[in-house]
């Protein structure tokens, strides 16, 4: 049986949005050219219905996703000085698709300005993914997320940017707006929103661009390094724009609203020019007969072969476009060349001057897609990048969020055209181009029954790898187990928060615990620390009482105090019971080695673990008279879904039993360890929630 911790204190001219022509030819030529590359991919994406507003929004904020066939639009209207329309009602307004009116059934003017609304909670610090979603869920607040690309912007460029960025953070942004970085090898997981805006400005401060520089990084480029150039420019591409689609995903999934991500890229292309295909991008150019002809890219072949890539490119980037618009998610493309007359150095590569224009002019026309396919806009040729940056808050801060039902209810997988009208003519507006529509067989995904919700223990189990307020010092661990006399022995473990935060000034060497009922005291002293075992045993009574904490400096100063109020199980219960599961790591089979021969090794405190990693579950089971409970193990998913059943050792001497874990199979995430004891018809369990990190 699990201990329970159950509180801790402490009619005019229609102005019209219309979606550009050329790049209805470039999809349509991509799918007669390249034999529909990209479906499979679109599919994948369709059958992922798009969450409504979070739970904690007002209940006076409308959901407007009611269907699959449910469309949203978020129009901006200015005047012809580029300042927002306000006053305009649903009337105003009408929808097309595919050259059908459509009926508007939502309809909401949208207007946030990055300062706390009074009527609702202040805003709160975020530490974890809950207080992420939380916060976003929040109408007062704004999302911006800076995607630097450093595989597409050379160093140089991305020195020269950082001033307009830095300015534009520090005097454009406000209070409540939440803000996030992320490059493309930034795991999802770790896209991290957050008020404090000093840390974006560091961050900002130190982007670097790689753009034509190919010595890897890290293991992910060591694999492909030696490969030509053209294929790790394929590569890059790929990485960059998965990463765009998976981030619009993460921003869909957190609230309803209108979303912004400025990306810094200098455009993208699959086409080398010859006197850069290298055999080896690491090696450079030894190899290369061309590297010093400057017109080896000016024949037929070369100028065809550029043509059929960029229009495959296209095509890609219309398709992470959609997506973005399925997640309501604008991309605001900002180019750090500035005012630029060419794509290469002449100084460095000899390439021909009308290759390099149609280079740069191909690159530039790519930052355009994906702007004005997802609603953004692209700030290219411009040496002061302010006052574009600036266009992106005044286009969250007031914009129309229309709904409707498509008439057509379309299940063909097909792009179809959306124009939004309005009736007045000193206005203009902008909107989203259009969808792809599920195919039937992605409907029906969406349409089928939801599956089950995860247990409520599982979600319990899952709240303890939220950070506790202690969690800037130490975290703690309290296990029980039956002790003598009918009384229950609990466990105290604590360890210091290690990484950056140990380096801190201000770090704990021991904790003051204090252990007690209403009626009875059963620990008051020190758990050492400081190369010394920080683990303290005592018995108490079964039921409610309550831990007093406090972390002290090595001078005895108290860095912190926490309360908790916890409730022992009873093991004299005639009930099949089990002890708190202790959890022991080891970074190496020499290690698990010691653990498996140290019956009273140290457990963790940590539940975060690395995939080099093992670890070691030790738990005891109780049962009525001299049975004997069965033990089982079983590795859940963080849905609860079963993954594997493990071997669990028998008791063996003063050990109790055990279960071994390798962590490596597993790719990085939240697992549950579940272990149950059975005898006499009788079940108990407990959950054990851990995360897996890179």
């Amino acid at each position: 049986m699990a201990i329970t911790r159950w509180r801790g204190r402490g009619g005019g001219v229609r102005s019209v949005a219309r979606r550009s022509g050329w790049a209805t030819l470039a999809l349509a030529a991509a799918w007669v050219l390249l034999s529909g590359a990209g479906v499979p991919a679109q599919e994948q994406q369709a059958s992922a219905p798009d969450r409504a507003d979070g739970a904690d929004a007002p209940p006076q904020t409308p959901v407007f996703r009611t269907g699959v066939n449910f469309v949203r639009v978020d129009a901006i209207v200015t005047d012809e000085d580029g300042n927002p329309v306000l006053d305009l009602t649903a009337d105003d307004f009408r929808v097309f698709e595919d050259d059908v009116e459509q009926t508007v059934e939502s309809f909401r003017l949208v207007e946030t300005t990055g300062v706390p609304d009074p009527a609702l909670p202040p805003p709160s610090s975020i530490r974890n993914d809950y207080d992420q979603e939380r916060e976003a869920a929040r109408p007062d607040s704004r999302i911006f997320v800076f995607f630097l690309d450093d595989y597409h912007v050379r160093d140089t460029n991305a020195i020269r940017m950082r001033r307009d960025l830095v300015e534009f953070v520090e005097t454009q942004l406000r209070p409540t707006d939440l803000v996030g970085v992320m490059y493309p090898l930034t795991p999802i997981m770790d896209m991290r929103l957050t008020r404090n805006h000093d840390q974006i400005v560091r961050a900002l401060e130190s982007f670097e661009g790689v753009k034509y520089d190919y010595q890897p990084r890290n293991m992910y480029e060591h694999v492909y390094a030696n490969f030509p150039t053209t294929t790790v420019e394929m590569i890059r591409n790929d990485v960059s724009l998965s990463a765009l689609k998976a981030l619009a995903i993460h921003l869909g999934g957190l609230r309803e609203g209108r979303k912004s991500v400025i990306v810094l890229s200098e455009g993208y292309s699959n086409y080398v020019p010859p006197q850069l295909r290298d055999i080896d991008a690491m090696a450079g150019g030894f190899f290369n007969p061309a590297r010093y002809d400057p017109l080896a890219g000016e024949s037929n072949m070369e100028q065809t072969q550029q043509f059929f890539e960029m229009s495959y490119m296209r095509s890609e980037l219309i398709y992470t476009a959609d997506i973005a618009n399925r997640n309501n998610t604008s991309f605001y493309m900002v180019d750090p060349r500035g005012l630029a007359t060419g794509e290469f150095d002449s100084s460095q590569v000899p390439i021909d001057m009308r290759t390099d224009y149609r280079m740069l002019r191909e690159l530039q026309d790519t930052l355009h897609v994906l702007a004005d396919e997802t609603d953004g806009r692209a700030i290219v040729n411009r040496n002061d990048l302010l006052p574009g940056l600036t266009q992106i808050v005044n286009d969250q801060s007031a914009y129309y969020l229309l709904g409707y039902t498509s008439s057509a209810a379309p299940t063909d997988g097909e792009f179809h055209e959306i124009e939004v009208e309005v009736l007045r003519d000193d206005v203009r507006v902008r909107a989203r181009r259009g969808y792809y529509a599920l195919t039937a067989e992605n409907a029906a995904r969406v349409l089928a029954p939801p599956k089950p919700e995860p247990p409520r223990a599982v979600d319990t189990a899952l709240a303890t790898l939220a950070e506790p307020r202690r969690g800037r010092y130490v975290r703690t661990w309290v296990g029980a187990r039956r002790g003598d006399e009918g009384r229950t022995e609990l466990t105290f473990v604590w360890e210091p928060i290690g990484g950056d935060r140990a380096r801190r000034q201000e770090s704990a060497s021991q904790v003051m615990l204090m252990a007690m009922s209403d009626s009875s005291a059963y620990f008051r002293g020190e758990v050492p620390g400081r190369g010394r075992t920080p683990r303290v045993r005592f018995d108490v009574d079964p039921g409610e009482l309550e831990l007093n904490i406090g972390i002290e400096d090595e001078y005895g100063d108290v860095l912190d105090r926490d309360v908790d109020e916890l409730v022992a199980p009873d093991f004299t219960a005639p009930d099949v019971a089990l002890s708190t599961p202790q959890v022991l790591r080891a970074r190496n089979a020499m290690e698990m080695r010691g653990l498996l021969a140290d019956a009273d090794a140290l457990p963790t405190a940590s539940r975060f673990f690395r995939r080099t990693e093992q670890l070691l579950f030790r738990v005891e089971a109780y049962a009525p008279g001299d049975v004997t409970p069965r033990v089982r193990a079983r590795l859940l998913s963080r849905e609860g879904t079963a993954m594997m059943e493990l071997p669990v050792a028998a008791p063996e001497g003063d050990r109790p039993h055990e279960v071994l874990l390798q962590l490596s199979p597993f790719p990085r995430g939240d697992y549950l360890m579940e272990l149950s004891a059975e005898a006499g018809g009788e079940t108990a369990s407990t959950l054990v929630a851990f995360r897996v990190q890179p």
